[in-house]
């Protein structure tokens, strides 16, 4: 199977090679009067799409000229038509579109410049990621996948720049490591996700060895008695760390693993739970770490359109069209309740309670990971040593939104509820250095319980931080290729491709919703990313629906229903697309958390995410857009819900009621 992965791109480059050699790129600045030849040169992007708008600009460097014609508008010549251009900080910028190849010939007084421009056509721009993904779910191998597919992206940008297919394919290996990779990594956020995972992992670690997790196992096991009464617990542990997906997703995993491995749990089954409580919830929670951006991404289309309405308000109002995240946690206490899963869940599940916990791959990983880091005989099981650790990371980074947020002003105000004051002020807050504040200060405490009762030596006990930050480094390497594409994807725009495609279609005013939940989905399968699907999509798709709305003539309070029910849907279907996509980092960070192979983990998950997203469309999203209040909506999905569960469902574990048991 992986001979096959690795002649793939032996046989893609084998085909193309055949095409003919695209005409080299010819760039050239000719002066021919009395302007020096480097007092004026031009910038422009490399990567040229059919039909985008790309930015060029001309640069001056006389400083005579630049404090001549600063902030006034120039005419420059493009292809022999005028164009205007503003002088800001002696640099003037146009824009201009490609819909074929041509010649490029830019001039301004004596100054000419000529290129040629061979655009990259839009359709190609999902074939990087899709290649990703197709062969990340048929090979059952994340790295090569994500490897082949940035690589077809390079050499195509490549080739389209004037380079034979041949030199573009070593230009486009050369690209990956020391443009894409390490652009990604010069993105602070993406160092803050890889140093609070590393942070994670040496704190789990250390409470590993120094027995507070076993003892944690202990507690948790008087409550967790069997696989039923284990996922309901892990349910409820993800719904209640609500305020951050990143922190959700690592916390509730390593904490929870060790239980559910004993109550013959699959690894799958935990990563699914892990991962479909922390981003519904996140994504519609008062107090979250998501909030902030949602607001700012609605208020832009609020300004946009002149309604008056708050964004917290239009915000409030879209949670009564939020099927896919609300169904989806349900969806997982309808699969514990009944104790029955479908597909490929089944067969993980049916695997771990004969004994096997993980497919082999992930459960050798395991089980050496757990051999070097098991707990020592002598040692005694203290609960305290892991929960204390871990209190510090959920509580600190709450603390820690609220100190970088905090707004005096806003805490003031006697305009605002208690409720939306605190939201406010997580929205405005730096959740990356929360994070990474409450995880080293995990450590530090965890650090600090283990040697001050002399569990284990100083020695021994950073040895076993270290091999923590180990641990991480393989889903590191996958985050890290996962950004790559992504970059990749937003170089190529691919986002603007499949939503320009699908905005095309000339639809009914009732059916926006839910096209924009189908394209916010495509879109972040693509490029695994929620919160860049929104931030691309609300500025798109909030003042398109409302003209639409508008344009059909409907009456304002359906209208505003109709936008509302948009607002929900960018969200939703951004969820839903970062789930089923294996190059999402929350998706990596589930796998990661749960010591679950990542491909495993996206197989099992995507027909339970599919099957909720269609009822969330079909059941909830749609009626709504007609009218159908929630009521009936909600009540509807959640029936059909428990009926696709117990008629296509098989049982996987038996079930004694014992949620009802547990106290809340």
């Amino acid at each position: 199977m992986r001979e096959k992965v690795l002649l793939a791109p032996l046989l893609f480059f084998s085909l193309i090679l055949f095409h003919p050699l695209i005409a080299n790129s010819q760039e050239s600045s000719d002066n021919q009067g009395g302007t020096a030849k480097a007092a004026i040169s031009i910038d422009h992007t490399h990567i040229i799409i059919r039909n985008i708008s790309h930015e060029f600009t001309l640069s001056f460097k006389d400083p005579d000229f630049r404090k001549e014609y600063e902030g006034k508008t120039i005419d420059v010549r493009v292809n022999g038509s005028l164009q205007q251009a503003k002088v800001v900080r002696g640099r003037a910028s146009f824009t201009r579109q490609f819909s074929q190849e041509t010649d490029l010939v830019v001039e301004y007084n004596d100054f000419r410049y000529t290129t040629h421009v061979d655009p990259i056509p839009q359709w190609f721009s999902v074939i990087p990621p899709l290649v990703a993904i197709l062969f990340a779910l048929i090979f059952k191998e994340v790295y090569s996948a994500l490897f082949i597919g940035l690589l077809i992206g390079t050499t195509t940008i490549f080739a389209h720049q004037g380079s034979g297919w041949f030199s573009a394919f070593f230009e486009g290996i050369f690209a990956i490591p020391d443009t894409y990779v390490l652009d990604s990594l010069a993105d602070t956020e993406h160092l803050s996700i890889i140093v609070f995972s590393m942070l994670i992992g040496g704190m789990v670690s250390i409470i590993t060895k120094n027995g507070g997790m076993k003892g944690v196992v202990n507690v948790l096991s008087r409550f967790a008695r069997n696989a039923q009464s284990g996922q309901f617990v892990t349910w409820l542990l993800g719904v209640a760390i609500f305020f951050d997906d990143y922190a959700n997703t690592l916390v509730v995993g390593n904490t929870m693993r060790p239980v559910t491995d004993r109550l013959k749990i699959s690894r799958e089954k935990l990563a699914y739970i892990v991962d479909s409580t922390a981003a519904p919830i996140a994504a519609i929670a008062f107090v979250t770490t998501w909030i902030g951006a949602e607001l700012s991404y609605i208020q832009d289309g609020v300004n946009t359109l002149g309604l008056e309405q708050s964004p917290y308000t239009v915000f409030i109002n879209s949670l009564a069209y939020s099927f896919y995240p609300i169904f989806a946690l349900i969806f997982i206490l309808l699969l514990t309740y009944k104790g029955r899963d479908f597909g490929p869940m089944f067969k993980a599940e049916k695997r771990a309670r004969a004994g096997q916990i993980a497919s082999w791959q992930a459960e050798a990983d395991s089980t050496e990971q757990a051999r070097e880091i098991e707990t020592p005989e002598h040692v005694r099981p203290k609960g305290f040593n892991a929960v204390i650790p871990v209190a510090i990371v959920i509580f600190g980074t709450f603390i820690g939104l609220l100190y970088t947020g905090w707004d005096t002003q806003v805490w003031s105000s006697e305009e605002m509820a208690f409720s939306k004051k605190l939201s406010v002020i997580i929205g405005n807050s730096d959740s990356f250095k929360a994070l990474l504040w409450s995880s080293i200060m995990g450590v530090i405490v965890a650090l600090l319980l283990t040697v001050s009762q002399k569990i284990l030596n100083l020695k021994t006990t950073v040895d076993t931080l270290i091999h923590g930050f180990k641990t991480m480094l393989t889903a590191i390497i996958i985050l890290v290729l996962a950004w790559s594409l992504a970059l990749l994807t937003q170089h190529l725009h691919t986002a603007d491709f499949i939503s320009s495609s699908l905005v095309a279609i000339n639809l009914a005013p009732f059916l926006v919703p839910a096209l924009t939940f189908i394209l916010a989905a495509l879109v972040a399968f693509s490029t695994g990313s929620s919160w860049g699907t929104m931030a691309i999509l609300y500025p798109l798709i909030l003042p398109a629906s409302w003209l639409i709305a508008q344009k059909a003539g409907l009456d304002h309070a359906i209208a505003l229903g109709l936008f509302y029910n948009v607002v929900s849907c960018v969200l939703a279907g951004s969820v839903l697309g970062d789930h089923c996509s294996p190059i999402s980092d929350t998706t990596i960070l589930s796998s990661l958390a749960s010591s679950c192979n990542h491909i495993d983990h996206v197989r099992t998950q995507l027909p339970y995410a599919l099957t909720v997203g269609g009822i969330a469309v079909g059941v909830g999203t749609v009626p709504a857009a007609y009218g159908v209040p929630g009521y009936i909506t909600f009540p509807a999905g959640i029936i059909l819900l428990y009926l696709i569960v117990h008629f296509f469902g098989k049982k996987s574990m038996k079930t004694n009621r014992i949620i009802k048991k547990m106290p809340l």
